[in-house]
């Protein structure tokens, strides 16, 4: 008897369920993102969450080693040691960007990365060798500090 009361004491498996209306508006957002991607490329609209272009202002070849999750070594393209950073902070995290974008292109090696300054306020670490472009300005100006003092740095 004990075990029908806990049969009848158990919710339903119906109220478990995801409700219905939820799916058909789950199935509508993505119909309607479909429909709205589709409609763009088909009509040749802009680009318009591109960043604007730039000249450039400055920059400079470096290259990131890394050497733990947090730690990073910087290279200039020469090979002169412009900082060894036992905590990298946010330097680690592009160059473990970095590193993830060229183990997908199977890039060879550790070429270097640029780092660019435009005038219009933008900082890009562009990597030639994955194609990986990292829009820096975008995580903050601490963020944006760290990067630029690599990039000023002699």
């Amino acid at each position: 008897m004990s075990y029908m009361k806990a049969l009848a004491d158990r919710p339903s498996r119906e109220r478990e369920m995801i409700p219905r209306t939820l799916l058909w508006a789950m199935l509508a957002l993505a119909v309607s993102a479909l429909a709205i991607t589709t409609f763009a490329v088909l009509t040749d609209r802009p680009h318009v969450g591109s960043p604007a272009p730039g000249k450039v202002v400055a920059q400079r070849e470096l290259i990131l080693q890394g050497k733990s999750a947090q730690a990073v070594t910087v290279y200039a393209a020469d090979g002169t040691l412009i900082a060894d950073m036992p905590h990298g902070g946010f330097v680690t995290v592009i160059q473990n960007a970095i590193q993830r974008a060229r183990t997908v292109a199977r890039v060879q090696g550790n070429p270097p990365i640029r780092i660019v300054r435009y005038d219009n306020g933008r900082l890009v670490a562009e990597d030639p060798a994955s194609g990986a472009s990292i829009e820096l300005y975008a995580f903050g100006n601490d963020n944006k500090a760290a990067v630029e003092r690599l990039l000023d740095q002699p």
